[in-house]
């Protein structure tokens, strides 16, 4: 187990700040011990020991995100937001929809619950013709447009 002293420096350094949005930033500094251990699925498991803790001094979280120890002994960590798919849905069937991407590609999605497994075959077999069915006429449309 390896013991940093935290000495956070605000807002942030460079790198992080490049990948978040600046305007809101809430800073609480800390003086703390930061305590780094792998834990056995080989992750970094991080704890920040304050020196006088205060309930409710800073929000609890969780999530992923960026930590970096700095050269300078600080410890900084910043969540990161998980890219969601920007896709536009054209059409939405029972258990299946298909999406236009924002890379112009045409998306047929299949979703099916663990419990309803069964009914798969069915329903591919009844959905995938429908959606092909649109896909060809939207780029018909398309390409007379």
């Amino acid at each position: 187990m390896k013991w940093y002293q935290y000495i956070p420096t605000p807002p942030f350094t460079h790198n992080i700040r490049k990948m978040m949005n600046t305007d809101n930033i809430k800073t609480t500094t800390l003086t703390a011990l930061v305590a780094v251990s792998k834990t056995e699925s080989g992750m970094d498991y991080v704890q920040v020991l304050p020196e006088n803790p205060c309930v409710g001094q800073v929000e609890p979280f969780r999530g992923l995100g960026y930590g970096q120890m700095l050269s300078n002994g600080s410890f900084e960590f910043t969540r990161h937001r998980i890219p969601r798919s920007q896709a536009l849905t054209l059409l939405k069937l029972p258990h299946s929809s298909v999406s236009k991407c924002k890379d112009r590609t045409l998306r047929f999605t299949f979703i099916v619950n663990e419990g309803d497994i069964s009914g798969f075959c069915r329903w591919l077999s009844e959905e995938a013709p429908q959606a092909a069915d649109f896909v060809e006429k939207q780029l018909k449309t398309i390409i007379k447009g």
